[in-house]
């Protein structure tokens, strides 16, 4: 019990350290990919925080296998460069016991996040979804610019010839309203200021010393000229306020839990029976027991003409295949919709249950490089993480074309290694494996080593 509190104990440190170093990681490159649509639109900070938030759940998904494959790889390759292996073994103790309380650990992290898959993962990636909605409808705060036709305002097209940004005041306005279909209204005024109401749902534009001039669309003869001191003009601000919307509307495979989308796929597969039985008695009726009894590639490929058919049965032939290719489009298209929901099903349980097999895989290869070290760690962990990642994403490709099934298609990286982690994890407990790395110091150059390195050349 104390040896395998021990062998956690070392794992603790190393695997919360994993966590935070890589969900930054994720973080930056989230913040990085999605700044342009972010930056200059006057967002609140709570906002930037809540879609911080929500697009954490998906980062923990990713980044919990990863760590424990480095903090597995840091513990044992740790306590391998400590000899701690060795006199654990001499004492007795085989590497599969040495294996048992991070094994057990795995099994808990593994439940737990399938738990967070289906329960808070959904939830989160569809708030974050509603949310970045939002953000995208929301316009940058309204800029003019002096001489320059503004029409960002919906229904306005807006032109001043001196803005002074310190003050807000605008001089030279020139204004045509649209709002108004039947009407063509053009305000002019000498100064104004412009800005946003408390509620930010109207721009309010107060204008001094101006004309309005009203004609009709449809009565020419029609015109009025309107001479004022003071007029303010209220427009709808709405595309430049933040508006949240409540949760709620269709949801994606991504948002939705593993339960809730097996329910789906049973409707499909409902309606992929009908189509298909359709599709029988349509064959069945039309090309069968007579001289149209052919394969069916052959009558929906074949060119008809009028040499051996009148027009009437020409038509008749021709509106029965397309009947046919149509219901074949409908089947393929609810076959693949039923690989896309089983392919999330799937990613839902194999994506946690690599914290398994990472184990397998970590502990071997930290008692062979006999290495501590995050950068050795983090090192070996990038380099299986990209075999993982490239198999997982492929196989969700290959599923979603239905080149491959499903199951395969998301288990297989699982399988992959696993079968190298148990065959590493055999051999290291028969016998001391090391890993050599100065195979690679060939390929530096003499000026990149060490200073001792280079002195015992020398000497």
């Amino acid at each position: 019990m104390i040896l395998a509190l021990y062998i956690l104990r070392n794992h603790l440190a190393p695997f919360l350290f994993s966590i935070f170093t890589l969900i930054f990681i994720f973080l930056f490159q989230f913040l990085m990919k999605f700044a342009d649509r972010l930056v200059g639109k006057g967002l609140d900070t709570w906002v930037i925080i809540q879609l911080i938030m929500y697009n954490l759940a998906w980062m923990v998904v990713l980044v919990v296998p990863m760590a424990v494959l480095v903090a597995t790889l840091m513990a044992f390759g740790s306590m391998s460069q400590n000899n701690e292996v060795t006199i654990m073994k001499s004492s007795g103790v085989s590497l599969y016991r040495m294996l048992s309380a991070p094994f057990l650990a795995s099994i808990l992290i593994t439940y737990g996040l399938i738990v967070f898959n289906n329960d808070i993962l959904p939830d989160a990636n569809h708030m974050a979804k509603i949310l970045m909605e939002d953000i995208s409808r929301k316009k940058p705060t309204l800029s003019l610019e002096s001489g320059v036709f503004s029409q960002e305002v919906s229904g306005y097209a807006i032109l001043v010839r001196e803005v002074d940004s310190e003050s807000n005041k605008i001089k030279g306005i020139t204004i045509y309203d649209y709002t108004n279909p039947s009407k063509v209204n053009i305000v002019t005024a000498a100064e104004g200021k412009l800005f946003f109401a408390q509620n930010q749902a109207k721009l309010i534009m107060d204008l001094t010393n101006g004309e309005i001039h009203e004609s009709n669309a449809g009565n020419t003869t029609l015109y009025r000229k309107v001479l004022f001191n003071h007029h303010k003009i209220a427009m709808n601000a709405d595309q430049f306020s933040f508006q949240q919307s409540t949760p709620g509307g269709q949801r994606g495979d991504r948002e939705l839990s593993a339960q809730d989308m097996s329910v789906i796929v049973d409707s499909l597969n409902l309606i992929k029976s009908d189509i298909s039985s359709s599709l029988s008695v349509l064959i069945s009726r039309y090309f069968s027991g007579d001289s149209l009894a052919t394969p069916l590639p052959q009558i929906v490929s074949r060119p008809f003409s009028g040499q051996f058919y009148n027009q009437g049965i020409i038509e008749k032939i021709r509106n029965i295949r397309n009947g046919i290719l149509s219901e074949y489009v409908r089947l393929d298209y609810f076959e693949k919709e039923i690989n896309k929901y089983f392919v999330e099903i799937h990613k839902k349980y194999s994506i946690p249950v690599a914290c398994i097999v990472f184990i397998f895989l970590g502990a071997p290869l930290g008692v062979m490089t006999r290495k501590g070290g995050f950068g050795m760690a983090g090192s070996i962990s990038l380099f299986f993480f990209l075999i993982y990642w490239a198999s997982l994403i492929g196989g969700e490709k290959l599923a979603d074309r239905a080149i491959i099934s499903p199951f395969w298609g998301m288990w297989f990286a699982n399988f992959l290694i696993a079968a190298l982690g148990i065959i590493l994890t055999l051999r290291v407990a028969k016998e001391t494996v090391t890993l050599d790395f100065s195979f690679f110091k060939k390929f530096i150059p003499k000026n990149w080593l060490a200073p001792q390195e280079s002195t015992n050349e020398t000497a």
